[in-house]
């Protein structure tokens, strides 16, 4: 199924203070690449993770890496980020 939104711009939640936006480029056995991506540490903001990522909806994906690996044990859910609802 993940290989039906390959580039798609999607949003990963990860087991840590993490969350990563970007296009989904490749869907492999133990990881997820993704293309200008935004890997983003919620401990350096005070801002929730359903507002930043309701922010980034509204502004635009503040890209910080050009490709990025996520491991797919670190996930704790993915959605394509056109389907975040408005908090």
């Amino acid at each position: 199924m993940l290989e039906e939104w390959i580039g798609e711009i999607v949003v990963i939640d990860l087991r840590s203070p993490y969350v990563c936006l970007g296009t989904l480029k490749g869907v492999h056995p133990d990881y997820l690449e993704m293309r200008n991506a935004d890997l983003h540490d919620l401990r350096d903001t005070d801002t929730t993770r359903e507002n930043y990522i309701a922010a980034s909806v509204a502004t635009g994906i503040k890209r910080n890496r050009k490709k990025l690996l996520v491991m797919r044990s670190d996930m704790v859910a993915i959605a394509r980020l056109q389907d975040v609802v408005e908090v």
